[in-house]
């Protein structure tokens, strides 16, 4: 009498194909040294029995959890849960799963949100966004293998993934300077906490090399520091107004606050782009359904996610593993006008 599905063993397996313990374990391990009829008699065994492997036993005998922690930053952002997609496509023919946390955008949460993660003693971690310290970082990557995507750290440039913020924001400028703006507004990402995030001060240089290179000396009252949130980019709009300088375009750092700009033009009777023009970052998906659809820079995040879950595959079987700079590309739409 076959033994019943919650009853399989490698036994089993090993009495239905004819073999040995050791080379049904081989077999299912994805080891070498069995050759392809046995291996072939093995996986018939598997299908006809519908072996089910018990991941918690292999976990404890190997002293492995089979888990990859990620820490996002927000979920239900528009890119960070593409990020969190290409993750989820990139691990789910592996045999590890994805455990997930949210930081919030503040360290403490993050923190401890980071420690639920080690409690359930994930194999591996990719990190989003993350603001933890350089020095915690590196004592991460002392324990098990990492990925830290959207941040460049010192001395792990090899575990980075990011995108050329830099270039995409010189790029995304000078597509105003080109169109006759030379009156250009800011709304940055957080610059002020003790862990700055990397991307809105690369956005910030880049906006302000592209002035300089049109013979523009940035104005620091053009340059409204904001959150990522949309509601920092509805506020950025009453401070600039308030500073009483004039502009004719402004560049928001991310889609959410180029969204909070929106509203906030919309609330004081300036039109988008007859009066000012409007540049976005990340080509959310709601940005070219936007009133007038949202010019933007768009970054690959489910290829980020993809590429960051194969980097922390190739980490935990031991294969090399490279992780390149990410371009962006502008997406040109309806925001922006030409005043000349």
């Amino acid at each position: 009498m076959a033994a019943s599905k919650e009853r399989i063993t490698i036994q089993d397996i090993a009495e239905q194909s004819g073999v040995s313990i050791s080379t049904v374990s081989r077999v299912l391990s994805g080891n070498a040294g069995v050759t392809e009829p046995k291996r072939q008699a093995v996986l018939a065994a598997v299908d006809k029995l519908d072996y089910r492997p018990n991941l918690f036993a292999q976990g404890l005998a190997s002293g492995q959890s089979m888990s990859i922690g990620v820490m996002t930053q927000n979920f239900g952002s528009a890119f960070y849960d593409a990020i969190l997609r290409g993750i989820i496509a990139g691990v789910e023919k592996s045999n590890y799963s994805p455990l997930f946390a949210d930081g919030r955008w503040r360290t403490d949460i993050e923190r401890r949100a980071l420690q639920t993660l080690l409690n359930r003693r994930v194999d591996a971690l990719i990190l989003l966004g993350t603001q933890l310290d350089s020095d915690d970082l590196l004592d991460l990557k002392k324990q098990m293998p990492l990925v830290i995507v959207s941040r460049s750290v010192a001395g792990l440039e090899q575990n980075c993934l990011v995108v050329d913020n830099y270039k995409a924001s010189f790029q995304a400028t000078t597509h105003l300077l080109d169109r006759g703006h030379q009156h250009i507004a800011h709304i940055t990402g957080a610059l002020s906490e003790s862990n700055v995030l990397r991307d809105g001060a690369q956005r910030l240089a880049g906006y302000q090399d592209a002035l300089r290179k049109a013979g523009i000396e940035p104005s620091p009252k053009l340059v409204v520091e904001g959150s990522f949130r949309s509601q920092s980019g509805l506020l950025a709009i009453e401070t600039l107004l308030t500073r009483g300088k004039p502009f004719s375009a402004i560049f928001a750092a991310n889609d959410q606050m180029a969204t909070g700009a929106r509203l906030g033009l919309y609330r004081r009777g300036i039109r988008v782009p007859d009066d000012v023009s409007l540049i976005g970052f990340d080509d959310q998906p709601h940005s070219a359904y936007m009133t007038p659809p949202l010019t933007t820079v768009r970054q690959p995040a489910e290829e980020m996610g993809l590429m960051a879950a194969q980097a922390v595959l190739n980490q935990l079987q031991g294969k090399p593993f490279a992780l390149p700079m990410v371009s962006a590309e502008l997406i040109v739409r309806e925001s922006v006008k030409h005043i000349y």
